[in-house]
């Protein structure tokens, strides 16, 4: 089957149907682009609001990480990080000749690198994308920057189709080194407030340690900026700890240690096992609670923490 050059009339699948997965269906679907969508969790009871969602606008479910390849000319793989690499391969064996696979995970450059072989080794075209900030405020629009050899044929498809992509390499694994090396910072600020903010509410002085971030970081609302990272990272923070372990894989593949990318990820990894427990949940339960203050988040963090020292001292 050949490839359309219209993007428009693309069978767009998407590997992964979660936050990502699910604004891009929507924002594709509202152009009257064909979508198709496999995610692991739709086998199983935690899969009954995505096959709601699909259903509700539209987006044919597929069986497989295969049959989905099968019937899609344009394929965007949004997986947590650790599942880039493993998702192509599952892929590849049934990618149509000319289809184009855009990996958007947050997958190290060597990652990047390791998929790309293996769905050009099949027939397919691998291009890289970096999404440079989050997804959720921009949709579909994220800044994308977009590598390897098919990129700037592809690009134009997807401004066509509403993305915010442009070309920062022919060569493969540099938009992936940008953004992995943005992410030491942004991923490693959001842990260091929650590190901080927690402590100090420990101590009783998180009003000085903020009135002090103020007059040294005067453009910031530390308050603000305190709430939407511990937001972030409680519920999202299973993926972005997967995302900081590639960020570490990258800063090995330079040759450094990668001390503050490993603190980050146990820091991530920290609350997201919090969250699993339900301690962010509403009254008790594992339903997920927003909270515009921080200093809730925080409470329940060094609750959970005096709790399990409790029992240890117990025995």
């Amino acid at each position: 089957m050949a490839i359309s050059g219209d993007s428009m009339t693309w069978q767009v699948g998407l590997l992964g149907y979660g936050e990502v997965g699910r604004i891009l269906a929507e924002d594709l679907r509202k152009q009257g682009v064909k979508v198709a969508a496999y995610d692991i969790k739709l086998g199983n009871e935690q899969g009954a609001p995505l096959r709601d969602h699909a259903g509700g606008i539209g987006v044919t479910l597929a069986a497989s990480h295969a049959e989905l390849a099968a019937q899609s000319d344009f394929i965007i793989s949004a997986v947590t990080a650790s599942q880039a690499v493993p998702v192509a391969q599952a892929a590849a064996p049934a990618v149509q000749k000319g289809a184009w696979f855009l990996d958007f995970n947050s997958a190290s450059p060597g990652a990047k690198q390791r998929a790309a072989a293996v769905i050009d080794g099949a027939g397919g075209r691998y291009v890289e994308g970096a999404v440079m900030t989050s997804v959720p405020p921009y949709r579909i629009k994220v800044p994308l920057l977009l590598g390897g050899r098919g990129a700037r044929e592809l690009a134009p498809s997807l401004v066509a189709l509403g993305f915010a992509a442009k070309v920062a390499s022919d060569e493969l694994g540099v938009s992936s080194a940008v953004k992995m090396c943005r992410s030491i910072m942004i991923k490693g600020l959001e842990a260091m407030v929650i590190e901080s903010f927690t402590t100090a509410r420990a101590y009783g002085v998180e009003d000085a340690v903020l009135a002090s971030l103020t007059e040294t970081f005067p453009t910031i609302d530390w308050e603000k900026q305190g709430a939407y990272f511990f937001q972030r990272v409680i519920e999202h923070g299973r993926r972005r700890a997967e995302e900081v372990r590639e960020v570490a894989e990258t800063v090995r593949e330079a040759g450094l240690t990668p001390w503050s990318a490993q603190g980050t990820a146990e820091r991530q990894a920290f609350i997201a096992d919090l969250a699993d427990e339900g301690v962010f949940g509403a009254k008790g339960t594992k339903e997920f609670a927003r909270s515009a203050d921080w200093r809730t988040e925080a409470d329940r963090i060094l609750a959970k923490i005096n709790s399990t020292a409790k029992r240890k001292a117990a025995g």
